[in-house]
């Protein structure tokens, strides 16, 4: 599929089958999320793969936002492999952002759902999975089958004209 028609066919999935995410879309989401670009290709990002029963108890312990996906994969970068711009701008949040937006896109391109999640505790992941202080927690990305009646969120196809959010030089 076209980059287009995948960028206009991805929604926020908030209700998942129990049909579980397979070895093969696994390694290939995570192929992906590698082949994003970071700054300085320093690849700060550190992803953590939640699929087992216990550890999808984390990520319900995090957040609610989890709609019982079968797979949720934690980006996180690390601060210490992050460039730093002379002023003191962190680029790890920008390279992590960069990865979720691949994981989503590569779902939806594997005929997957899924949904950025930004509202978690950082702290019960950073406990639980006793992460060091330089890693830090961006986005957690609920992914999986949609269940058959799901459906965009219904403001998803409204879209402000181009000329309110674009200004041509």
């Amino acid at each position: 599929m076209d980059f287009s028609t995948l960028a206009q066919k991805r929604y926020a999935v908030r209700q998942f089958a129990d049909t579980p995410v397979t070895d093969e879309q696994l390694d290939i989401l995570l192929k992906a999320a590698q082949s994003a670009p970071t700054a300085h290709n320093n690849q700060p990002q550190k992803l953590f793969v939640f699929r087992s029963k216990e550890s999808l108890e984390i990520v319900d312990a995090a957040s609610r936002g989890r709609f019982n996906a079968p797979l949720a994969i934690l980006v996180c970068y690390d601060g210490s492999q992050s460039w730093k711009s002379k002023d003191g701008r962190d680029s790890g949040a920008w390279d992590a952002s960069i990865v979720a937006t691949h994981l989503l896109l590569q779902a939806t391109d594997l005929g997957l759902g899924s949904i950025w999640v930004a509202m978690f505790k950082p702290e019960v992941f950073k406990e639980k999975l006793n992460l060091p202080e330089t890693i830090v927690p961006v986005a957690l990305i609920p992914i999986g089958v949609a269940k058959e009646d799901s459906v965009p969120y219904e403001m998803h196809f409204s879209r402000k004209p181009i000329e309110e959010t674009a200004t041509i030089l």
